[in-house]
């Protein structure tokens, strides 16, 4: 659910005494083909634009390039004037950051001082996000290990998103949590079920395409999660890589050539009348080539919608 939806959510919850904001609308939307069509921005990773130049020139190099928006990590190695000034000379939009704290800090860890820098850290992005005219801040919400079992990555990092919505409510910031290889969080319908008993019109998903292809079908965790999914993000994995040469080279395949149906995952992202306006690249960078290409490819995807 987007911010713009915000007010009228609350109020439906201020009024439901028995559903979630999210229960009728994944009843209706299922029912209900698209009522207009869906509109993505592409955006991409600040890191991924690896050529030597300052930060207004890479924000030019991408608007250049064909992409509208970028993603920088977050809370920013940057001076917020210098990044505001830098996106005010490019004419970039900077619609979403990460957070860089949530792994080394997860809101999973068992130490309470742990998870209490990543709030503080994930509140910072809050507000930097805000500043920067965007509207939402990637966050893992949490890592199961041989430390930390599931259940008590579930509860724990459920209690501490909830310490994060008073931030949200201030800042009017989105807080989307992102499906990653972190051993958590891994079935669509669980996906669901932890947004759905957060309950709040703030804490949704930021989507990853491209991850999910290692246990499961992106067009699937789409259509569950519905109006959940705040953003997008765009990568490619080939399960044939994956099993020949070892997992993480699943991921060293160029878009449009690994296993992502790409027709069929837009015509999800088109079904469920998503509204979050941004396809964000996170793949391998390089130089201005090799970014028109990732540019042209992802215009090839976003026609499928």
């Amino acid at each position: 659910m987007n911010k713009r939806n915000f007010l009228k959510s609350a109020a439906v919850i201020a009024g439901a005494s028995v559903i979630t904001p999210f229960a009728s609308a994944s009843t209706s939307v299922l029912q209900n083909k698209p009522t207009k069509k869906v509109v993505l921005k592409k955006s991409l990773g600040l890191g991924m634009i690896q050529e030597e130049l300052p930060l207004t020139d890479k924000f030019k190099l991408a608007k250049d390039l064909g992409f509208h928006g970028v993603e920088l990590n977050s809370p920013v190695d940057f001076s917020m004037s210098e990044v505001l000034q830098a996106k005010t000379a490019s004419g970039i939009e900077l619609p979403t950051v990460v957070n860089k704290d949530h792994w080394s800090s997860p809101l999973s860890d068992p130490d309470a001082a742990v998870r209490q820098k990543c709030i503080e850290s994930v509140a910072k992005s809050l507000q930097e996000v805000k500043e920067m005219g965007g509207d939402t801040v990637l966050v893992v919400p949490g890592v199961v290990n041989d430390k930390v079992s599931y259940e008590q990555a579930y509860i724990t990092s459920q209690n501490a998103i909830r310490q994060l919505i008073p931030y949200a409510e201030k800042t009017g910031m989105q807080i989307a949590l992102e499906n990653v290889w972190n051993n958590f969080l891994i079935s669509p319908l669980e996906a669901k079920r932890y947004i759905d008993e957060i309950n709040h019109p703030l804490v949704g998903w930021y989507f990853d395409i491209g991850n999910i292809l290692r246990y499961g079908w992106p067009e699937h965790w789409i259509k569950t999660l519905q109006g959940r999914i705040m953003k997008l993000h765009i990568k490619e994995f080939s399960r044939e890589l994956m099993n020949s040469k070892g997992l993480w080279e699943g991921f060293k395949v160029d878009l449009l050539k690994g296993d992502n149906n790409w027709p069929v995952v837009m015509k999800a992202v088109s079904e469920i009348n998503h509204t979050g306006g941004w396809l964000t690249a996170e793949v391998g960078g390089g130089d201005r080539n090799h970014l028109k290409q990732i540019s042209t490819q992802m215009d090839t995807i976003i026609s499928y919608l």
